[in-house]
């Protein structure tokens, strides 16, 4: 038996394959308790749902929290299913069942959910982002900004930068307040070219850091190369999918180590001598520059030259 639930703020849709079965209940506690008891009955052998930005927390921790196994998707995946299977319409009924559906052709096996404290830390850095996002585009306001309303967004931006003082102020402390990430991240910033902002970045949106073998930690942040190849054509290399916000860490990083970092920046060199355009070198600095770090908090030593040049 194998389950999907689309999951909305206010309801929580579900269906059953093989069978057709579905229902819906509310997206709340009372309404989960019930689906946790219902379940229990039915032992399915997997649940499946999608992301939805934090509406499926409180029902993913009450289905670990009673042993049930789940698995949380990327929804662009089942969405690709539901068009190749040829199901284009999309309902919050149609959407449960695709998910069934996905569970029972695929079978995604279960993965360790992130505890309350990494979701908070997640919540912490994501909240940052949003006020860097919104200086930004204020201080973009300005720069076209008549006369009359200049002085509210100057002080809207001053807000939002004693805001962002604050942010980094509480990271610093979730950090400080935790052994292991205290640990980590004085690893992490040991090496030339990663700050705070980073090391945190990498801490809560890529907790596998350390533990994964260097392809899988490749391809979980989306820096491994998939070929483009078919009959006699040979295409590039190209990156796909994998954790953005960790990208982003890492691009701004890399872009750094190719002038501080002595063991970045002699392989970007050794690159650029080689006739590669500006951004493969980049991304092939951001490749070399997770396999380092993955080997660094694997091992537990601070960065040094010698080790990051035989780890590479």
């Amino acid at each position: 038996m194998f389950v999907g639930i689309d999951v909305c703020k206010a309801e929580l849709e579900v269906a059953i394959r093989p069978t057709t079965q579905s229902w819906s209940v509310a997206n709340d506690q009372v309404g989960i308790t019930a689906l946790i008891k219902r379940f229990k009955k039915l032992r399915p052998e997997l649940i499946v749902l999608e992301s939805t930005g934090g509406l499926e927390r409180q029902l993913i921790t009450a289905l670990i929290g009673a042993k049930i196994p789940v698995v949380m998707v990327n929804p662009r995946q089942v969405r690709d299913f539901a068009k190749s299977s040829g199901q284009l319409a999309k309902t919050d009924r149609i959407d449960a069942a695709i998910l069934a559906h996905y569970a029972e052709v695929f079978r995604p096996q279960p993965r360790p959910f992130p505890d309350e404290l990494t979701l908070e830390l997640r919540a912490l850095t994501a909240r940052r982002r949003q006020v860097i996002d919104m200086i930004v585009a204020e201080k973009n306001r300005l720069a076209t900004a008549c006369r009359a309303i200049q002085k509210r967004i100057t002080a809207h931006i001053a807000y939002l930068e004693r805001e962002l003082g604050e942010a980094d102020r509480d990271l610093d402390r979730f950090i400080e307040n935790n052994p292991l990430w205290k640990e980590n991240q004085q690893i992490l910033c040991s090496t030339p070219s990663i700050g705070p902002v980073s090391s945190r970045t990498l801490i809560a949106e890529l907790p596998e850091l350390g533990t994964l073998g260097r392809k899988q930690i490749s391809a979980l942040v989306g820096l491994a190369p998939f070929p483009r190849d078919s009959g006699t054509l040979r295409g590039r290399r190209t990156i796909w999918g994998g954790r953005a916000s960790v990208r982003t860490a890492l691009f701004m990083a890399t872009l750094s180590a190719t002038r501080f970092n002595p063991v970045i920046a002699a392989f970007y060199k050794r690159l650029k001598a080689k006739g590669k355009l500006p951004k493969v070198c980049l991304v092939a600095c951001m490749h070399k520059l997770l396999i380092i770090l993955n080997a660094m908090l694997k091992n537990k030593v601070p960065w040094s030259e010698n080790f990051s040049l035989q780890t590479s």
